[in-house]
C-alpha cells in the first residue's frame, strides 16, 4: 500500500503552530548538542534522536509492534541516561540558569529582603593569595585553589577537610607544601575564608593539551560544572593559570592575577 508523503508525516494541514513547534524542537536539539558535543554523551544523544525518528515513522505507519517496542526502549533509555549522565545534565541545567541570570537576580532579591551581605575577597586577601601563588610558582609547588561564586560547592567541600581559616600566604604555602598531608587536592576559598582543603574535584571529559596534568583537568572540570573560578599552579613548570568556564588563561605576572581576582572574585565583573 502506498502512503502519500504528506499524510505520513502529518503535514497535510500545516499551521503556524506546527512551524513554531518544529523550530523549537530543532533549537532545543541544537542547544543540547552544542553543549555536549565534546562529552561522551553526544553519541548516545544522537542514538536517542534516531530512535525517536523511527518511533514517529512507526506511529505514522501504524506499526503497532515496532511502536510499542521502541516506546518501551526509549522510556527505559531515558531513565538510564538520567542516571549515567547526571553530571552532564547538571551542567546543562546550570548553563541554562546562569545564561538567563535567574540565579544571580534571585540571590540579589533575597539579600535585600533579609538584609544579608555576601562576603567578597578584600584587597588584602587578593594580595595574600597572589603573593602565595608567586612564591609557589618560583618553588614549583603544585596548587589548586577554587573560588565558588553563585553555585554552591558544598558537595565538593564535603569531600575534603574543613579548616575555616583566614586567608594567609604562609598558611596557603604550608598546605600545598609537597610533604604536607593536606597538599593533595583542592583548596576552597569562599569570601575571606579558607573553607576546606584536600577536596576532590570532577575531572573534565573535554580534550586538553597534553601538557596539562590532572590539576588542570580538575580545574576545568569544576569550572564546567559550576561558575567557580580556579587558580592552578603546575608542579612541573611552575606556570600559573586562571580557569573560568572551562577556559584556561595562562598568567604572565602576579599583577595580571591580581586584576583577575579583583574583577572576577570581588563582584565587579559580569
Amino acid at each position: 500500500m502506498m502512503y502519500p508523503l504528506a499524510t505520513i508525516f502529518g503535514f497535510l494541514h500545516l499551521t503556524v503552530i506546527d512551524v513554531i513547534d518544529i523550530l523549537l524542537v530543532a533549537l532545543f536539539i541544537f542547544i543540547v548538542f552544542r553543549w555536549i558535543r565534546h562529552s561522551t554523551a553526544v553519541n548516545i544523544f544522537l542514538a536517542v534522536i534516531i530512535l525517536y525518528v523511527f518511533l514517529v515513522l512507526a506511529d505514522a505507519l501504524d506499526m503497532k509492534m515496532i511502536r510499542s517496542l521502541l516506546g518501551a526502549f526509549i522510556d527505559v533509555g531515558v531513565l538510564a541516561l538520567i542516571v549515567i549522565f547526571q553530571p552532564e545534565i547538571r551542567h546543562f541545567l546550570y548553563r541554562v540558569g546562569s545564561e538567563t541570570r535567574i540565579h544571580s537576580r534571585t540571590r540579589g532579591v533575597l539579600a535585600k529582603l533579609f538584609g544579608t551581605r555576601e562576603e567578597k575577597l578584600t584587597s588584602e586577601d587578593v594580595n595574600e593569595i597572589a603573593e602565595a601563588c608567586r612564591r609557589m610558582s618560583e618553588q614549583k609547588t603544585g596548587a589548586l585553589i577554587v573560588f565558588p561564586q553563585n553555585v554552591s560547592l558544598e558537595y565538593i567541600i564535603d569531600t575534603g577537610d574543613t579548616i575555616n581559616a583566614d586567608v594567609n600566604r604562609r598558611l596557603i604555602m604550608n598546605i600545598f607544601f609537597k610533604n604536607s598531608p593536606l597538599h593533595d587536592g583542592a583548596m576552597i576559598i569562599k569570601g575571606s575564608r579558607i573553607v576546606a582543603v584536600r577536596c576532590t574535584l570532577p575531572i573534565t571529559q573535554s580534550p586538553l593539551p597534553p601538557s596539562f596534568g590532572m590539576r588542570h583537568k580538575a580545574a576545568v572540570g569544576i569550572s564546567e560544572e559550576s561558575d567557580a573560578e580556579v587558580i592552578v599552579i603546575s608542579e612541573e613548570t611552575g606556570e600559573v593559570s586562571f580557569v573560568k568556564n572551562g577556559k584556561v588563561t595562562p598568567i604572565g605576572n602576579m599583577n595580571e592575577l591580581k586584576l583577575l581576582l579583583d574583577s572576577a572574585l570581588s563582584g565587579t565583573s559580569e
